[in-house]
């Protein structure tokens, strides 16, 4: 089978204090490199940021690899002006009474057109990411045409990218057409999951990728370590031991 796959690693469990892993994380790093060392890995695309890297050396260290590192890859950069406070803000952290009730937030173009994702500098940060994104996949034999990828050099590369969740939704959203808002909220990948989209060619020179297994920890499992908590907020309000 020829397709190209594309594996987008989120970091270990964080320690933001010191943009790096704590000692789980670490752990979860290692065991990472031991799926990932099975693995005909043709490319690796990091993050500057220094608990995407802890999280890759482990793999490139076992695999002899080297990476590029792609400032595009960092956590998603942008920011909102909070309606409330003036100040600025991510855009990946609202409240489910807010965005739900604009139907723009679901929607694959329109969710940049809302009033809060015009406050700031969303639409181009987004669009920095994005086209960095196609530029990297044409090197790699797929340009953007489109809602879908023509086939220029059909080739069967596994590419990784250890990056941040963030940033994540957005290189989803890019690639299977779907707001990031939705995805930023919907989906939860946690630290050190692997995403994996394969492309699918059943129109000669027309590819589209397919996410055939998002989040996955089965590494975590493996090893008898039990998943983190980051990205996650309260499973019930009443718990005041978990992120609100």
């Amino acid at each position: 089978m020829i397709d190209l796959k594309i594996l987008i690693v989120r970091h270990g469990d964080p320690d933001y204090e010191k943009d790096s892993l704590t000692e789980k994380g670490f752990r979860e790093a290692e065991l990472l490199s031991e799926k990932l060392k099975k693995l005909d890995i043709k490319a690796v695309y990091c993050s500057p940021l220094g608990r995407a890297k802890a999280t890759m050396e482990p793999t490139l260290k076992k695999m002899g690899l080297e990476a590029t590192i792609c400032e595009w890859l960092k956590e998603f950069p942008a920011y909102v002006i909070d309606n409330e406070t003036g100040n600025k803000r991510t855009p990946w952290d609202l409240v489910p009474s807010f965005w739900t009730k604009d139907a723009r937030f679901y929607d694959r173009f329109d969710w940049l057109n809302t009033d809060l994702m015009q406050s700031g500098n969303v639409k181009e940060k987004y669009e920095y990411v994005t086209k960095s994104l196609d530029e990297l996949l044409a090197k790699h034999g797929y340009a953007h045409v489109g809602n879908f990828y023509r086939v220029e050099n059909e080739n069967d590369d596994t590419i990784v990218f250890f990056c941040h969740f963030g940033v994540e939704c957005v290189l989803l959203s890019h690639i299977l057409g779907i707001s990031p808002v939705a995805l930023w909220h919907g989906f939860v990948a946690l630290p050190s999951s692997v995403t994996t989209l394969i492309t699918e060619e059943r129109e000669q020179g027309i590819a589209y990728f397919r996410c055939n297994g998002f989040g996955d920890i089965s590494h975590m499992y493996a090893g008898d370590e039990p998943p983190a908590f980051a990205a996650r907020f309260c499973e019930t309000y009443s718990n005041m031991e978990e992120r609100h």
